[in-house]
């Protein structure tokens, strides 16, 4: 079990209602196409966003916009008042954890190995890893539970393990923000159910902010404090039970939205964790 961290515990008190991100009235254009008009959405310490919409709605690009790897048309993104640069990937303050992909069994790296690379930017990453480094690296194995598996292959792991391991590397850049695209695509049912708990977890010991890209909006509105349904622009942004029951939310999806409404009739009332919303805030996308 993870043992007490009482520097984490003061920053997470000393930084709760800390604004980690805001993006004002953001447009992205691709070619003559607009994929993103007037985006503007707060974060701040302690939240967990839930960030859906239908397939092409400009969810993934929102995503590469905050982190970076898109400049806006117009409008702009602040992350620890800082705004993110095109030449350096993710911006310093964000943790990021891209869409799972399969990694081969034999594949040459150690989970110790792969989560020291969220410690490392430019130049260093075949430099030397410090002292720092590597107390960082041990210490967020240990936050998401994986130290025994340190010395073992990462193609070895099974799917939430990795998942773990890629959480925990992305821990290692940043414990204040943390990006996740589709962060539970790819696992069964219980092992979903860990990752969201494990979620909240470092919510709570971090005093950390999460915002989660996913397709899947019922699961992720049954776990999130916030949830954001964009399609190209923000249709609603508020507590999750509101958004889905909301006539913005029929507008987003339109044609989806019978499937869609089946899809939360099913789900309704069987929700396997009792989640409070204490944070709310008043084509491959």
């Amino acid at each position: 079990m993870t043992s007490p961290n009482p520097a984490a515990a003061q920053r997470a008190t000393s930084t709760e209602g800390e604004v980690v991100l805001r993006v004002r009235d953001v447009c992205v254009d691709r070619g003559s196409t607009r994929v993103l008009e007037d985006i503007t959405l707060t974060v701040r310490a302690g939240a967990f966003v839930g960030l859906v919409g239908p397939n092409g709605a400009g969810k993934t690009t929102l995503l590469k916009t905050m982190l970076g790897l898109v400049t806006p048309t117009s409008g702009s993104i602040e992350i620890m008042g800082r705004a993110p640069s095109a030449t350096s990937g993710a911006p310093p303050g964000v943790g990021y954890v891209p869409q799972r992909h399969a990694i081969e069994a034999s594949f040459p790296a150690s989970v110790r190995d792969i989560v020291a690379m969220g410690r490392m930017r430019g130049l260093r990453l075949f430099g030397r890893t410090s002292r720092a480094d590597r107390d960082a690296v041990a210490r967020n194995l240990e936050l998401v539970r994986i130290e025994e598996l340190a010395d073992r292959p990462i193609g070895k792991l099974s799917g939430g393990q990795q998942r773990r391991a890629m959480l925990a590397q992305a821990l290692c850049a940043s414990e204040r923000l943390l990006i996740l695209d589709e962060p539970t695509i790819g696992l069964d049912l219980p092992a979903e159910h860990e990752f969201y708990a494990l979620l909240r977890r470092l919510q709570n010991e971090l005093g950390l902010a999460v915002i989660a890209v996913s397709h899947d909006l019922v699961a992720l509105a049954g776990e999130c404090d916030e949830l954001v349904c964009i399609n190209r622009q923000m249709h609603i942004h508020g507590q999750p039970d509101d958004v889905i029951h909301s006539h913005a939310i029929q507008e987003a999806y339109s044609c989806e939205f019978n499937f869609l409404a089946g899809e939360i009739a099913h789900h309704e009332g069987v929700r396997p964790h009792s989640h409070v919303h204490g944070h709310s805030n008043g084509g491959d996308d």
